[in-house]
């Protein structure tokens, strides 16, 4: 593959997702989220920023798919969509059985060198 075609491919979504809650901001928002939907102004209430700075967070949020918003006349809504999180969850774990089994090998081997030198 050549560095062209690799700048012109999507990005996994999963790398949406970690861009996404890479921001402080972001991760309150979804942490709100999990307690119940919210509109805009109830989310941007404890944010100190202007109103179109804070419905940018919410446009990334909404872009990678944590979030899903409905407009009921002139309410706009967010709800948490935990799909996207479960794909994040899953590339964790993947990560940190890789990880516990490279650090058991070592282990193992750092073990075989002491009985050596005993």
């Amino acid at each position: 593959m050549t560095s062209l075609q690799s700048a012109t491919q999507t990005p996994p979504p999963i790398d949406g997702i970690f861009r996404a809650l890479s921001d402080p901001t972001r991760r309150r928002v979804v942490e709100r989220l999990n307690r119940s939907p919210a509109s805009v102004s109830e989310l941007a209430q404890p944010f100190d920023m202007a109103l179109p700075s804070f419905i940018e967070h919410l446009r990334v949020l909404e872009g990678c798919g944590l979030v899903r918003s409905e407009k009921t006349g002139r309410v706009r809504t967010y709800q948490l969509a935990p799909e996207p999180l479960k794909l994040a969850e899953n590339w964790l774990a993947e990560q940190r059985t890789l990880w516990e089994r490279r650090l058991d090998q070592f282990d193992a081997y750092v073990m075989t060198l002491k009985k050596k030198d005993a």
